[in-house]
């Protein structure tokens, strides 16, 4: 008989593709992973696994198994997001993923009117800069700020992030021909806002690059130049003041994501209208001028 233990642990191992990696992922020791494969290929009579010195390859056969263990896994999470949207228990964990700045500077403000309004509920939410996986059962609603692809998930657009220039007032007093900017690392250059920042450049240079906004938000309040932010944090920031510039500044989508199978839950019901109405608020469909 097949421990499905064995296989979900198999399935980790070929998804992180070590040993060590895998045992990161389950909280357990490299050993753990190890017997626990070691069983599966024992119960199936095949050799899953070539164990090298420095690395785990997988063979023909657990390639083929791994597919297989995939296939498990999806209908696995699809059985738990069914039993959870049939559910009707008082307490209830709902688990929220969205970019650093939505969770903390939109979301995690507001949170205590919804734990007034629905004490049986815990909210974990977490602050990523990628989209998590869904579908591996990473979170239960996302918020996203690109329109998802996968056409089994329910996605409900819920309004638009628009951004400025901003920078300190002093900086704002400068020609803007001396202006200097701050921006994001290269890794992150194709987006929206990074490329409309380089749009406005002109040979002035970017002085300071950093992987999220807080950073790059925290330079602009020393004076070391100008950034482009959401208004939520921009216009918030009484370090800061928005600057005038010729090239329209750019918007994006935010999309609140999930799978229709969880929305039968009450307590996620609930969650995604707090999340609507409280990002909803704060980015209002209409927008002062410049």
């Amino acid at each position: 008989m097949v421990d499905w233990q064995d296989l979900h642990f198999f399935s980790v191992l070929a998804h992180a593709g070590s040993l060590s990696a895998a045992a990161r992922e389950l909280g357990v020791d490299h050993v753990t992973v190890g017997r626990r494969v070691f069983s599966l290929e024992r119960a199936l009579s095949l050799r899953l696994i070539e164990r090298l010195p420095r690395s785990t390859v997988l063979t023909r056969e657990g390639k083929a198994i791994a597919a297989l263990t995939e296939q498990i896994a999806g209908q696995i999470q699809t059985l738990e997001r069914k039993a959870k949207g049939y559910s009707a228990s008082a307490v209830e964990t709902v688990r929220v993923s969205a970019s650093p700045a939505v969770a903390a500077r939109l979301i995690a403000p507001h949170v205590m009117s919804f734990h007034r309004e629905h004490p049986g509920i815990t909210l974990v939410l977490s602050g990523a800069s990628h989209n998590v996986a869904l579908d591996r059962g990473e979170a239960e609603i996302a918020i996203r700020l690109s329109r998802p692809q996968d056409p089994n998930l329910l996605i409900r657009r819920i309004r638009v992030m628009r951004f400025a220039l901003y920078a300190t007032p002093e900086c704002a007093t400068k020609p803007s021909a001396d202006w200097t900017f701050i921006g994001y690392d290269p890794p992150l250059e194709h987006i929206t806002q990074q490329v409309w920042l380089k749009t406005l450049l002109a040979g002035r240079p970017i002085v300071f690059q950093a992987s999220d906004l807080f950073g790059q938000q925290e330079a602009a309040r020393a004076g070391l130049g100008a950034v482009v932010l959401p208004h939520f944090m921009g216009d918030n920031d009484t370090a800061l003041v928005r600057l005038a510039t010729n090239l329209a500044p750019p918007t994006r989508d935010i999309w609140l994501v999930t799978y229709p199978d969880l929305k039968r839950s009450a307590a996620i019901r609930a969650s995604m209208d707090f999340l609507t109405q409280t990002i909803s608020r704060q980015c209002p469909t209409a927008t002062s001028s410049s």
